[in-house]
């Protein structure tokens, strides 16, 4: 009897056996309820595993943090030994024109050893900052032709290069020591220490929203303090536990590891977004130039109609260069006043400038962002108007209008074409100008802190004024939460560019300035008075 075929008709023919799960042999049919049940199982598992892995990666911001807080680490393992090594080829140097020493205690510890050795560290200083200004045209340039991740892994992995050739100055000894340690100083120009803070900063300005670059700025000063810190210390340690040469070989490896970590670690920036993107500008070598051209009076339009010269940048460029030729070499000048007053080694130079790197970072991470976040509440409380100019029409920005694709909520093609319409702004500048404020009082505070050390007569005092400094910390990120402020995006890169550069010739000229002054004090038995002349120096430059 032929079998009747219908739509139910399996198509492969049954080979008789039952299906398991089938006891009458007939085909079972599948159960999707419990599938889609697993399935939104499965998918509730996977989300949850999501978030987990989500909440425990780090974010891009602490990933900044931490590459600047490793490779501030590299850059001080050797600044302890480097002073202390100076101070013994100092000391082989005078005696090698001198009598032997016949007197109670160490024949180093002698006011003509101590000058010459601040004469030649201030020489070393003022070698280190000229090449290092050269190096922020060059980090600032590589930024924006390869992209500031690349830049910043020139900027860690040629200083290993400058602390491996620094081993044979050491090993030298003598005047001829310190001339090839001041010689290396010339690698700086391709990669060191203010290219890599240049390239740093600019990172966190691109990734981090508006109204948290003056505290992220404030985080990452800090970071780079407790790396300081950290190296301060162990350096010393290492170079008197295992010799002078030790720290600069774990500064080589350290440097190694800093340039793997941001290959890794660091986001990719595209060198087209920090760019100034205007139409018949010079692409070429003129363009490692750029950031001289934000310290120059700006051309802007008022809501008049009328061109007038805007003199902000440049003024604010002036008060920090005033700021950090007046405190600038506060910390230098502590190690060499130990050194010279208190019989400092390498490791109470560690733990005196660790101290002090550590409780600047402590400040600039916990309490720098409270007191930015706190004092704008507090200053718009203080102000409304500036809080109502903002919000009224006829003191707010003209509208704008958006055209370009990265101004819409999604790419075109996701809803139907529309008509441009005015994009919500961007509340950049909301309580900002209290970063000012608190910018001017930072200054005057430091000044009054500065003029305090002058009065450490033992040992522990100059480890309290280590405590105490820090405390008027913040007046260079707050200075760079200002500028960013005061430029436009495409200007950002070159703007803090420009205040690298002013902090750099600004550190040129104290430590050529304060370094002779010392040196000169010094040989008078009287080095203290160099406090009195670096706070006083404070409040007649910043009035002037």
């Amino acid at each position: 009897m032929a079998e009747t075929v219908d739509e139910r008709t399996p198509l492969l023919p049954s080979t008789g056996a039952p299906q398991a799960g089938s006891p009458d042999g007939h085909e079972q049919v599948p159960d999707h309820h419990h599938d889609a049940d697993d399935v939104t199982h499965l998918r509730k598992d996977q989300s949850r595993l999501k978030r987990i892995w989500t909440s425990l990666r780090p974010s891009t911001e602490t990933k900044i943090l931490l590459a600047g807080f490793l490779i501030t680490l590299s850059f001080s393992f050797t600044q302890v030994p480097i002073l202390y090594a100076f101070h013994l080829m100092q000391c082989d140097h005078y005696y090698s024109t001198h009598p032997p020493y016949t007197g109670p205690g160490d024949r180093c510890n002698v006011d003509e050893i101590a000058a010459g050795m601040a004469t030649q560290f201030s020489i070393l200083g003022m070698s280190t900052t000229f090449c290092g200004t050269i190096n922020l045209f060059v980090a600032g340039w590589t930024a924006k032709k390869i992209g500031p991740k690349h830049a910043l892994m020139i900027q860690t992995l040629v200083p290993g290069i400058r602390v491996s050739t620094q081993i044979l100055g050491v090993m030298a000894g003598g005047a001829k020591g310190m001339l090839i340690i001041q010689c290396t100083q010339v690698i700086t120009v391709i990669g060191g220490p203010a290219g890599y803070l240049l390239v740093m900063n600019i990172i966190a300005g691109e990734v981090v929203p508006p109204l948290r670059r003056t505290a992220v700025f404030g985080m990452l000063q800090g970071c780079i303090m407790i790396g300081q810190g950290l190296g301060y210390l162990t350096g010393g340690m290492m170079g008197d536990a295992w010799g002078i040469s030790r720290p600069f070989e774990v500064a080589f490896c350290a440097f190694l590891l800093s340039t793997l970590y941001v290959a890794v670690a660091v986001p990719y920036i595209d060198a087209s977004t920090i760019k100034n993107g205007k139409k018949g500008q010079s692409q070429g070598i003129s363009q490692l130039f750029t950031p001289l051209r934000v310290l120059l009076p700006q051309r802007i339009l008022s809501r008049k109609g009328s061109v007038t010269k805007h003199y902000g940048l440049m003024v604010l460029c002036a008060g920090i260069f005033l700021g950090v030729l007046a405190t600038g070499y506060v910390p230098l000048l502590m190690q060499l006043y130990a050194t010279a007053k208190f019989d400092f080694k390498q490791t109470e130079n560690g733990w005196l400038t660790s101290g002090f790197a550590f409780m600047r970072g402590m400040f600039l991470i916990f309490a720098f962002p409270r007191i930015i976040g706190k004092g704008r509440r507090w200053y718009m409380a203080r102000h409304p108007e500036v809080q109502h100019g903002h919000d009224n029409g006829q003191t707010a920005a003209p509208p704008h209008l958006a055209t370009n694709p990265e101004e819409f909520e999604a790419p075109i093609g996701s809803f139907a074409e529309e008509e441009p319409v005015e994009a919500e702004p961007v509340k950049e500048d909301e309580g900002t100008e209290f970063d000012l404020y608190f910018l001017r009082i930072s200054l005057v505070v430091d000044g009054i802190l500065t003029m305090c050390a002058a009065f450490a007569v033992k040992s522990w005092h100059i480890y309290l004024a280590a405590f105490l400094l820090p405390l008027a910390s913040g007046s260079a990120p707050a200075a760079k939460g200002v500028m960013t402020e005061m430029c436009s995006p495409s200007q950002r890169a070159d703007a803090l560019n420009a205040l690298g550069l002013v902090e750099n010739v600004a550190r040129l000229a104290t430590q050529g300035l304060f370094g002779f002054v010392f040196a000169a004090l010094a040989e008078i038995g009287k080095p203290h008075l160099t406090f009195f002349v670096n706070a006083v120096s404070l409040p007649i430059l910043t009035h002037s």
